[in-house]
């Protein structure tokens, strides 16, 4: 078993969502030995975002590119190895004013390319990136699960079922900026909700 692990925090240490997904990549560990693990950490590596040079890089043919757009598409064709390679994938996803990070924002743009991790046919797109298990652990400073405001839940499902991710499980650290017993309480139920989907 192949374990992919992404950080999406803007924060190298400390880290909420980073703390829940070390602890769903540890459970799968204790359960798997033998599985190796790939962690990506977008605080301390970054990946540039999706801007115009990038766009025009990736919709020049191959060998019309110059050096630089090769380069920035090489940076792209990683990530997409990476996660073709692994069997499981852990994302460690916070809540900023209401959405995902940059960070995660950034890896999604990258991974999700046409002709690549999903195509385009005439009944709509399909995935490519099949049979993958998905662990999503999510970090909220307040509590909004089953709520209008996560919009994280709903975005997250469509943009990884839209490349053939869709066996998912979301692992939620809820009201972890009100106040230190919420806090130790929303970890306490991280680790409930690990014992009861991590397989």
């Amino acid at each position: 078993m192949n374990i992919l692990q992404i950080n999406g925090s803007a924060r190298a240490n400390g880290s909420n969502s980073t703390r829940v997904a070390d602890a769903i990549t540890a459970r799968l560990k204790a359960r798997h030995p033998e599985a190796a693990v790939e962690l990506r950490d977008l605080a301390r590596d970054p990946h540039p975002v999706l801007d115009e040079a990038a766009l025009s890089a990736l919709f020049t043919p191959a060998e019309q590119r110059t050096p630089e757009q090769s380069a920035r598409v090489a940076l792209d064709d990683a990530l997409i190895a990476q996660l073709k390679r692994a069997d499981v994938i852990v994302l460690g996803v916070p809540m900023y004013n209401f959405s995902v990070s940059v960070q995660i924002k950034s890896w999604i743009d990258a991974v999700a390319r046409a002709g690549q991790t999903f195509r385009y046919t005439a009944n709509g797109p399909e995935g490519l990136v099949t049979g993958k298990k998905v662990y999503v652990g999510l970090a909220r400073g307040g509590i909004y699960r089953d709520t209008e405001r996560d919009s994280q839940v709903p975005y997250l499902k469509g943009v990884l079922g839209l490349m053939g991710m869709t066996d998912v499980e979301f692992i939620y650290a809820e009201g972890v900026n009100m106040g230190e017993d919420r806090a130790t309480a929303a970890f306490d139920e991280v680790a409930t909700q690990i014992d009861e989907v991590v397989a």
